[in-house]
């Protein structure tokens, strides 16, 4: 029956007019090019059919199931029953594994040739079951390249010799660290680490020394995760592999140190930016992994709300004045400056930034890094930037009243001035510089936005489903009718690591001062009565953007409690 359909599925393809002669003809003429290749791959690549529809019309045919991979749980001991080359050649898995049977996903279950071979080489029965080649290629990743899996191959390579016993810090062999730490799979084993947390999407790499063992954790969409767990007698070397990347000073141990390096995966290049800190038991590393892709993508796909968004963008656009962007550390706060700041980089504005530490390097900007040791302190780097006629002024951070007052002058003597502030809400960021020292009518005069943001995780599309929240939960939230909200959750699958999320956006709360707003601020009115007058006159707060947001389907009751606990 396989066998009969194969031969006949050109024949299929015309008669279901899900291709055309013509298309068919040249995927035929491709074919014979390349000296063979999968028709069926060929006529998804030229775009005559999609994957979606030729898996409808073979399991019609052949009466074998479609399965979506995604949201399958594949035990990796079956998935490893055919070795990897033969599943990434044929573009097969097995998913499932009953007595002498073994359920294989194929992208293509009229290949009788991978079947047979399958068959022959594992001694068991096939049942085959259809997917698509992207999720089956997807799947291979997964149970093959798995952190474990890997680490557990260089390891087993690595021979006695090659490990450097944990020793007190101050007494260790530098040229005996530094030796292992260029070895094979010491190497293998950091370049695996940095790899992995980039397919995972992880912005933090913790490196953790314990007493009798070295804990890996990644940071992904805002929550820590085990990653696996080393021999303590690994420690030395990979600690000494990365602050050789890092241009640090190996002999080292007792000071922290801050350094950065950079890797190219798949045609990306990725900065990390590495923190060394000397603890109980060894250097504690975090590497924070700054992926300039994430620049280009622009204020639109942030997660801002349609009206939240217009605010920004027609403030952005005013020739002077000062933005400042509030939140806690891990907001988002640089991301969302740099998003913004690489949207105004064109050749007619000069842009210059001062940042402890410059995060992301972007072209066609003037850069400085501050070095508080040698006297380049914020206030004094800005002095100096003020001379470079900049047309746009970027400040890391307001720190203190000399920088808050440099940038306030700067941004009423014509440029533009973005900046950044730790407070809990936009209205406060007022207060706070009140409190730094500034003169209230400097703030009226200067302050043109202040936009107060959380980062907030997004549903999984993958695994996405509806989902019931109490009533009284609900006018908690202040929702009074909640049969006007499309209230979803994420069931958990491979795609997202079981979370129910993937990816975060950003919510906000937007403060544009009005004529009152700055009679007010001259006034010294306190911070609770500017954020009700705002509120009143049309802001919508964190709690307020977070509650739309989970209305429409893209996150859930629990982050929004999670990211406005404070409203």
């Amino acid at each position: 029956m396989v066998g009969s359909i194969k031969t006949k599925l050109n024949e299929l393809l015309l008669e279901s007019n899900l291709i055309t002669k013509e298309q068919l003809d040249k995927a035929i003429d491709e074919q014979r090019k390349r000296s063979g290749g999968n028709l069926s791959r060929l006529l998804i690549e030229q775009g005559s059919i999609t994957e979606k529809d030729l898996m409808m019309l073979l399991s019609q045919e052949t009466d074998i199931p479609i399965i979506n991979l995604s949201r399958y749980k594949i035990d990796p001991e079956v998935a490893r029953i055919v070795p990897e080359r033969l599943a990434r050649h044929y573009r097969i898995i097995p998913i499932s594994r009953l007595g002498n049977v073994i359920t294989l996903a194929m992208a293509d279950p009229l290949n009788i040739l991978a079947i047979d071979d399958i068959r022959i080489l594992t001694n068991y029965e096939i049942k085959p079951v259809i997917s698509t080649d992207k999720e089956i290629l997807k799947a291979i990743d997964n149970s093959f390249a798995s952190e474990e899996g890997a680490i557990a191959s260089i390891l087993k390579d690595a021979k006695e010799e090659y490990v450097v016993s944990t020793v007190e810090e101050e007494r260790f062999d530098v040229g005996e660290v530094r030796r292992e730490s260029q070895r094979a799979p010491i190497v293998k084993m950091v370049d695996l680490l940095l790899s992995e947390s980039l397919k995972k999407r992880a912005s933090d790499i913790h490196i953790e020394p314990y007493e009798s063992r070295l804990r890996i954790r990644y940071r992904v969409d805002g929550a820590l995760q085990e990653a696996f767990t080393l021999s303590k007698t690994y420690q030395n070397a990979i600690l000494a592999r990365l602050k050789i990347m890092s241009n640090l000073d190996i002999t080292e141990s007792r000071l922290p140190q801050d350094g950065r390096f950079k890797i190219k995966l798949e045609n990306k290049e990725v900065d990390f930016r590495v923190s060394v800190l000397p603890i109980t038991h060894g250097g504690k590393v975090v590497l924070r992994a700054l992926d300039k892709s994430n620049l280009s993508i622009g204020l639109d796909k942030l997660g801002f709300l349609p009206d939240s968004l217009k605010l920004f963008k027609e403030t952005i656009a005013k020739p002077y004045g000062m933005i400042l962007i509030t939140g806690p550390t891990g907001s988002g706060k640089s991301t969302t400056l740099y998003s913004i700041i690489n949207q105004l980089n064109t050749e007619d504005r000069n842009i210059m930034t001062i940042e402890d530490p410059v995060e992301y390097l972007v072209e066609g900007i003037t850069q400085v890094q501050v070095h508080e040791g040698i006297g380049l302190t914020f206030a004094n780097g800005l002095r100096s930037i003020l001379r470079q006629s900049p047309d746009i002024i970027l400040v890391g951070e307001i720190r203190d009243f000399e920088t808050a007052d440099i940038a306030i002058k700067a941004s009423l003597t014509g440029q533009l001035v973005f900046s950044t502030l730790h407070t809990n809400d936009a209205s406060g960021a007022v207060t706070r510089l009140i409190d730094m020292g500034i003169e209230p009518f400097l703030i009226a005069s200067s302050v043109i936005m202040v936009a107060a943001q959380r980062l907030c995780r997004k549903i999984c599309l993958n695994c996405k489903e509806p989902h019931e929240i109490p009533e009284s939960a609900l006018r908690e939230l202040g929702i009074e009718d909640g049969k006007k909200g499309v209230f979803c959750h994420g069931r958990g699958c491979n795609q997202c690591g079981l979370t129910g999320y993937y990816g975060r956006m950003v919510t906000s709360e937007i403060f544009v001062p009005d004529d009152t707003i700055k009679e007010m601020v001259i006034n010294r009115s306190s911070t609770h009565e500017i954020k009700a007058y705002a509120v009143q006159h049309g802001m919508k707060t964190l709690r307020d953007d977070a509650v739309e947001k989970l209305k429409l389907g893209l996150t859930t009751l629990d982050e929004v409690l999670r990211i406005t606990s404070e409203e």
